[in-house]
């Protein structure tokens, strides 16, 4: 483990479409010490030939390939288990940062002495129009996150040497939700900031979306993670997870009517 090193964590599928402003916003960041390790999960399609591209150009791009496809969960693990960096950051290949949103988010970690931090971010369409925005929590504890998902995953980062080392639950969908609940498992609480510091793409072909099917893993996360019955797990996500997150819909979508698309530089 490197200390100061940050390690982005990225992996691909058939993203040759959007991982050149990916990695563009990685090379743009105001904090140069870091290295983006992605993972290609059998792309049919030119994404690890761009991915190849930079690597040639930027040592502190790796890649690696997968020979069979494994999902999200599995390209992102086998990105950590090469990591080095001290502090984890993820983002998606049709994502993308704020310049400084590595150096601000490192600040904030050392003026709050903690393991995890995360932002608010906006959303944009498939052509990169910024739609809305996600505004985050100022701080998240353990127990409020395995009532929702209260940090966008593409914002958070943490530190190694206060979580040791970690990998997402195997589970095909949801597991970046699943590593939240165990990142603050071990450290307690999250700090946010309420800038928005990452813009994350809404696209039909996405893994997240289509929300109904995702309810039954959903359910294998109270069961598998937290270890729930399964007759709690369903309680849980009626009773507690629904009437969050259908209240947290509603924050964001006023939010976005007081928020002005046009003033953001994305």
């Amino acid at each position: 483990m490197t200390d100061d090193l940050v390690s982005i964590i990225t992996s691909i599928y058939n993203s040759g479409k959007f991982i050149r402003r990916t990695i563009e916003s990685v090379l743009r960041q105001t904090y140069g010490n870091w290295e983006m390790i992605i993972t290609d999960d059998c792309s049919s399609d030119d994404g690890p030939q761009i991915v190849e591209s930079y690597a040639a150009k930027d040592s502190r791009i790796k890649f690696l390939r997968l020979s069979e496809n494994g999902g999200p969960g599995i390209a992102r693990n086998n990105s950590l288990l090469n990591a080095s960096g001290r502090f984890v950051a993820f983002l998606d290949s049709d994502d993308y940062w704020m310049p400084d949103k590595l150096e601000k988010q490192l600040a904030l970690m050392k003026e709050k002495d903690c393991g995890v931090v995360y932002s608010s971010y906006l959303t944009c369409d498939s052509n990169n129009q910024v739609k809305g925005l996600v505004n985050c929590k100022r701080m998240v504890t353990y127990r409020r996150m395995v009532c929702d998902n209260a940090i966008g995953f593409l914002t958070m980062m943490y530190d190694r040497s206060k979580t040791g080392d970690m990998l997402l639950p195997t589970i095909r969908k949801r597991q970046d939700w699943g590593f939240n609940i165990q990142l603050l498992e071990k450290c307690g609480v999250a700090y946010g900031l309420p800038e928005p510091l990452a813009i994350y793409k809404i696209r039909p072909s996405s893994v997240s979306r289509g929300k109904f099917s995702l309810v039954k893993y959903n359910l294998a996360i109270y069961r598998d993670v937290v270890g729930f019955s399964r007759a709690g797990s369903v309680l849980m996500f009626t009773f507690v997870f629904m009437p969050l997150y259908c209240g947290k819909k509603i924050w964001n979508f006023f939010s976005t009517l007081r928020f002005k698309p046009s003033e953001v530089n994305a």
